[in-house]
């Protein structure tokens, strides 16, 4: 049986320190300009120093005009380089290797950001009560989805140049790349539409037109639901499905997760009997994946302890991915050398509404990076409710500042 502390060979050539990695949470601490600043270096070197062989970034966004949130960083073709080129070094600075995801939201942008909401059809995010929360997507246009591949392309390339080692296309928890592939959000009839190989085409070509652009040992992966978790959704034969579609395409790794902001699975917030209760959520799905799969699997979701991370390798998959548990203690790993059993404890968000609670979820991790990045300790059993008050106040001063930054970009 493989150890997390084994190396990893990449198709690409690469090798990765060992099998884990600081999978991608969406930090929203740009600063001016939706740059990365000293707080966002001081954070990935910490990462770095703690031990993880892979470091990928929170989302880098592809469309100045399209963040998820306000604090969002943007990578476009106006982006000044040298602030990302420090970011690199940073997260590179204790032997890890370092990937930019890279994403576009789509309809999941809040109903009182500036910019664009594009969706693969005007179907808006069904929150229940929270939808208002959400702007009313319209459906993109032929051009608009041409020029999207283009976006994720450039952004790619311009991140290999930055020093940057890979890029993960975000292909999942609903974003723009997840609703074309979802049969529930993208209702097209054209040749973006209809049965599961056109609602994969805007990936494939993406895939494509960043491996043409970027070096041949320049990762390239995908993160994919390995379901929806929503009845009639993209779901795990689906996820085979792409899979398949991406091995001859040059990608390096597939990352699976799960859910989206209607069925938020990846934060935990659901009752499915295939997501085991406190850790390694998306475990069972990822190991039907990995007795097929062609490419190399990365299972993110929960994990906290040594031996689930160890079970993740026996399944089949190849790395293993923790967001939470880093955030609550960058040194995990190096702590998992001497300690098997070394873990962090974060108290399980308790709200009845499902978007709430993982809305508070996130807030609560947000504010342990924030800290991390400032230079402190993070503060694990910090109140959830308090946290997403806090960072609602945060996220508001964002707004006001992105919103003045775009008018001078657009006009």
């Amino acid at each position: 049986m493989s150890s997390v502390f084994e190396q990893f060979a990449l198709p690409n050539g690469s090798v990765l320190p060992n099998r884990l990695a600081k999978a991608a949470m969406e930090e929203n601490m740009a600063a001016a300009g939706q740059l990365p600043d000293a707080s966002l270096v001081r954070l990935y070197r910490r990462w770095s120093q703690g031990g993880v062989g892979l470091i990928i970034t929170g989302n880098v966004m592809v469309h100045a005009e399209a963040l998820t949130g306000p604090g969002g960083v943007v990578l476009d073709a106006e982006s000044p380089l040298a602030p990302f080129r420090e970011w690199a070094t940073a997260a590179k600075s204790g032997g890890s290797q370092v990937w930019m995801q890279i994403n576009h939201p789509g309809r999941q942008v809040g109903a009182n950001m500036p910019g664009v909401a594009w969706g693969p059809s005007a179907v808006r995010v069904d929150l229940g009560k929270n939808t208002k929360r959400f702007a009313q997507p319209v459906e993109m246009t032929a051009t608009q989805i041409e020029e999207t591949v283009t976006r994720f392309a450039e952004t790619a390339r311009r991140a290999e140049e930055a020093g940057f080692d890979g890029v993960e296309i975000h292909a999942a928890h609903g974003y723009l790349l997840s609703q074309f592939l979802s049969p529930l959000a993208n209702r097209r009839t054209d040749r973006w539409g209809g049965d599961l190989a056109d609602r994969a085409r805007l990936l494939l070509d993406i895939v494509r037109a960043v491996r043409a652009l970027v070096s041949p040992d320049f990762a390239v992966a995908v993160k994919l639901n390995s379901a929806d978790f929503q009845r009639g959704g993209f779901d795990a034969e689906d996820a085979k499905a792409v899979i398949e579609m991406l091995a001859p395409l040059g990608v390096d790794v597939v990352e699976l997760s799960g859910g989206s902001y209607e069925a938020p699975a990846m934060t935990g917030q659901t009752k499915d009997e295939r997501t085991q209760a406190r850790e390694a959520y998306f475990l069972t799905l990822a190991e039907d994946l990995a007795r097929t799969s062609p490419l190399p699997l990365m299972l993110t979701g929960g994990i906290v302890r040594r031996p689930v991370a160890e079970e993740v390798l026996a399944g089949g998959v190849d790395l293993v991915g923790m967001g939470s548990a880093l955030a609550v203690d960058p040194d995990l790993p190096n702590r998992w050398r001497h300690d098997a059993e070394a873990r962090v404890d974060l108290a399980p968000v308790r709200i009845e509404d499902k978007a709430v609670a993982s809305a508070a979820s996130m807030a609560r991790v947000r504010q342990q990076l924030r800290r991390l990045g400032a230079g402190r300790r993070p503060r694990p059993g910090m109140d959830p409710k308090l946290a997403l008050a806090k960072e609602t106040f945060l996220q508001r001063r964002a707004l006001r500042r992105y919103r003045t930054w775009l008018q001078t970009r657009v006009a």
